[in-house]
């Protein structure tokens, strides 16, 4: 029935769109209504405008988090609007009368009443909050310009980027940008050097695309940053373009490609429930769709599937009771029964299928169920036994391995990450093949983000702390390496600063991990302000050596950075993870606090100069660093942090809410009193009066994992104690901004509050 809500709401928008045009002068503008199916209410918002004698119209779900659908028809006459949902079957039909428009709404032989009354439209959160853009643009002015690079050169897309070859390596796709920022798809044939634009980017960002078959490309995009991602799918000659996934309030998860099928793949959604998502099977032609399981316990949900290479679903892993997981794996094909019993916190993963193995039952798993660390086995999932243990690092947890296809899915390699990326080969071919590379680049990590499958084309990207990234194609036949695109030659690496791994000890002795980036003036014996930036997440994420954009541009300032993988950072082992649980602002704080002054007492940095920033959890850091520590920080930046545990807890994505018990085990809980009162403690909005520092507050007004008002709040806590809080809103972002042009006006902001914080020398706004 839930699935039902979503289309009838995309419908509802259509219909009242059509209702509008009764009567040009009453029908322009918002409504508002909830279309009701049995005791459940989806709020709808329908905008309607007037356009060449004509009117055209959008439709709003709030709870859904789906904005501005356009919606197909909108048709009135003899004061009765109809409204139609072509792909999705739904008619409604409605009489206006003065402000109200009363109607119903029919699709598959259900009939339900819809009452839409006019309204006014608002955005997301406290319009009135928002500082303007005529103040952010002063702000970004106490930022010196004389420098060599400006923020462009490290925010502004490349020119090229996200290349790849098709299977058989005639083509290759790779973005695009234009003279107006938008990054367009092309494909060029390698045979003929003919280049053609395939997908046009145009208000939304499309969010990732590959290759489905030799022939055809898939691609996502969300409405401003909601998160609700649609498939969709173009031949590489720009024909027979089509949005696969039409479900308004619908997400898509790719899940296998089936490289033995090319005309399929398979997808999740949660079209029939916005809390679960559920398997199928699409056509990239047609967009028909077959379901292959159900997932119907919105109490205890599947939350993976395992399925093999030729797209036969073998098991999957269920939440029950919120916080165990239960390991189903078929024997044969049609009944699934438990294997293992495990808590969220264990890791027991399915990596591949062993296909060069006659078992067919034989599989590569990465486990930490019998030790500290994640390693890699050789495991018998009928029998449910280790074969052989393959892999393993004393410090590290070992993440990933790959298979060849080409030469009967030998097994390559294995990776993990400790201070840096590491690759240890396995098979005789990829020895030679590592050598080649790491001998012809050394000092680089490097990664193969494509090869055909034949392998005799092989894409090389490298990177290092000072190269952005360069890609170079290697032909296997003739031993040859060609460069292919250097995304940013414009970042000479002589003028980019070192990342530095560091590792120094806890106040309460755990061995913690680092990173620091140092601009010249570090090197040259100064000490220097520093941006102490914590990571998302915060659970299972880290921060990695490689090029850091936002650190090479605080250290072309003269701006240290610090990233510390505090205790609940992934990557460190299962004690390492779990010793953050219950400690998110409190030990996972200390851990930051430490770090900062392991980098004070190696003489690179001015104590009193070291500013807070970060994203997400790490925007979240922000608040509570202000809060805290009021005397260690000399302003900070939150960029759409949480500011209100509880708050956060309640306003969470639907698809969040089967692990909202995980998510307490995590953070907090309040129905426990003891943990209750540390939540109030560790909120930064109830600990206010402590915040003495200059704050810089940024937010996407789509997030869907942290509301808008997390922000508002912090904003009008502290405006209201008479603090000048520079507020940058953003009506087109979500979790985080993805327009260019936004991101490069999010870091002009910034280096202005920094230089306007931190640099002494600094009294006043520059004058053009």
């Amino acid at each position: 029935m839930k699935t039902t809500i979503f289309k009838l709401s995309s419908a509802l928008l259509i219909f009242l769109c059509t209702v509008l045009q009764m009567n040009a002068q009453d029908i322009t503008g918002s409504w508002k209504g909830k279309l009701s199916v049995k005791g459940t209410e989806v709020p709808l918002v329908f905008d309607i405008k007037s356009e060449e004698n004509a009117y055209v119209s959008t439709m709003d779900s709030p709870s859904q988090g789906a904005t501005g659908i356009p919606m197909d028809e909108t048709h009135y006459a003899n004061d009765t609007l109809t409204i139609k949902f072509n792909q999705a079957g739904i008619k409604y039909i409605a009489t206006l009368k003065e402000n109200t428009l009363s109607g119903t709404f029919y699709q598959g032989g259900g009939e339900f009443p819809l009452v839409l009354s006019k309204t006014v439209k608002t955005l997301p959160g406290n319009t009135a909050l928002p500082t303007s853009d005529e103040d952010l643009e002063a702000l970004a002015n106490w930022n010196p310009t004389n420098y060599k690079y400006a923020v462009e050169d490290y925010f502004a897309r490349p020119k090229a980027r996200s290349f790849s070859f098709s299977p058989n390596g005639t083509y290759l796709s790779y973005r695009e940008k234009d003279e107006n920022t938008k990054n367009h798809i092309y494909v060029k044939n390698l045979e003929t050097n003919e280049v053609t634009r395939v997908i046009e980017e145009k208000d939304e960002l499309i969010r990732g695309f590959g290759w489905a078959n030799e022939g055809r490309l898939v691609y996502v995009m969300d409405k401003g940053g909601n998160e609700d991602y649609h498939l969709f799918a173009v031949n590489i000659d720009g024909s027979n373009a089509k949005e696969l996934t039409p479900f308004e309030g619908v997400k898509v998860n790719i899940l296998e490609s089936l490289k033995e099928d090319k005309d399929h793949m398979i997808i999740s959604m949660n079209q029939n429930n916005p809390q679960i998502f559920e398997p199928y099977k699409i056509n990239i032609e047609t967009g028909a769709l077959e379901q292959l399981y159900k997932n119907e316990d919105a109490a205890n949900p599947i939350n993976s599937y395992v399925f093999d290479k030729d797209g036969k679903l073998r098991g999957f892993a269920k939440l029950r009771d919120g916080v165990n997981i239960d390991l189903y794996y078929t024997v044969d094909g049609e009944n699934y029964k438990i294997k293992k019993q495990l808590s969220w916190k264990d890791n027991f993963n399915i990596a591949s299928f062993n296909y060069a193995s006659k078992n067919p039952h034989e599989a590569y798993v990465t486990s930490n169920l019998d030790s500290d660390k994640t390693q890699i086995y050789l495991y018998d999932l009928k029998e449910d036994k280790v074969i052989k243990k393959l892999f393993s690092n004393d410090d590290y947890d070992v993440s990933g391995l790959r298979l060849s296809r080409n030469r009967g899915y030998e097994l390559d390699y294995f990776s993990y990450e400790g201070e840096k990326s590491y690759v240890i080969p396995v098979s005789k071919y990829y020895k030679k093949l590592h050598n080649r590379i790491t001998t012809k680049f050394p000092g680089y990590n490097y990664s193969i983000p494509d090869v055909t499958d034949d392998e005799s084309k092989y894409l090389i990207f490298l990177q290092s702390d000072k190269l952005y990234g360069t890609y170079y194609s290697y032909d296997a036949k003739k031993d040859e390496f060609n460069l292919l695109y250097n995304l940013m030659p414009n970042l000479i690496e002589k003028d980019m600063a070192e990342m530095r791994p560091i590792t120094f000890k806890s106040r309460d002795g755990k061995t913690i991990h680092g990173y620091i980036t140092l601009p010249k003036e570090a090197l040259n014996g100064e000490k220097v302000p520093v941006i102490v930036n914590p990571h998302g997440g915060p659970q299972g994420i880290r921060d990695s050596w490689g090029f850091n954009p936002e650190a090479q541009l605080f250290a072309s300032r003269g701006y240290a950075t610090l990233q510390v993988n505090f205790r609940i950072s992934g990557g460190y082992g299962k004690e390492f993870l779990e010793s953050g649980f219950k400690e998110i602002g409190r030990k996972a704080m200390d851990d930051v606090e430490d770090g900062l002054q392991y980098v004070v007492d190696q003489g690179w940095i001015d104590k009193d100069n070291a500013a807070i920033y970060g994203g997400s959890h790490g925007g979240y850091a922000v608040l509570r660093g202000l809060t805290k520590t009021p005397d260690l920080y000399a302003c900070g930046v939150d960029y759409v942090g949480v500011s209100n545990l509880f708050s956060f807890m309640k306003t969470i994505p639907p698809y969040w809410k089967p692990y909202l018990k995980i998510i307490k085990e995590i953070w907090y809980d309040e129905d426990v009193p003891e943990e209750k009162a540390i939540m109030e403690e560790v909120s930064p909005v109830y600990q206010i009066d402590k915040i003495k520092k200059p704050l810089f507050v940024v937010q996407g007004a789509n997030d869907p994992r942290v509301n808008i008002d997390e922000s508002d709040q912090i904003v009008s806590a502290l405006r209201s104690k008479g603090f000048d809080v520079p507020y940058m809103v953003k009506y087109d972002e979500g979790h985080g901004f993805g327009k260019e042009e936004n991101r490069i006006a999010l870091y002009k902001s910034m280096m202005g509050f920094y230089a306007k914080h931190l640099k002494k020398d600094i009294k006043q706004p520059l004058k053009d």
